[in-house]
């Protein structure tokens, strides 16, 4: 698979999620924040709480469960990203109530499952 087809591929799942996101209550701040140490999918608000939010698809669970390859890397990087998100915003991260979500996609779309607090710092 091409890195274009995969990038559109990508685009369209977060897209998909974001949507779904928006139509439980949560509110779109903004995609795909890209810093040197990594990138977030998406950035929303549930009420007072930022939401970083890592999508992951797989058109099946073959290899396993989307939600399980977020590794530990990638759950450090999105920490790192998210403290210069919020440092670019003004914003503490000991202050700022926020959490890290995993959207995760099955089946071409045909299954959303939503992992909030999916990721712990550390």
């Amino acid at each position: 698979m091409g890195l274009i087809n995969r990038k559109n591929i990508g685009s369209k799942y977060e897209a998909t999620a974001q949507k779904y996101l928006v139509q439980h209550g949560l509110h779109f701040i903004e995609k795909n924040f890209s810093v040197k140490c990594g990138e977030i999918d998406l950035i929303m608000r549930e009420g007072d709480i930022i939401v970083f939010v890592e999508v992951k698809y797989r058109k099946t669970q073959q290899f396993g469960h989307a939600a399980e390859s977020v590794t530990r890397n990638k759950m450090r990087k999105l920490v790192n990203s998210a403290n210069l998100w919020l440092n670019k915003h003004n914003l503490s991260p000991h202050s700022t109530d926020f959490r890290f979500d995993v959207v995760a996609i099955h089946q071409n779309g045909d299954h959303i499952e939503w992992i909030k607090n999916a990721i712990t710092e550390g």
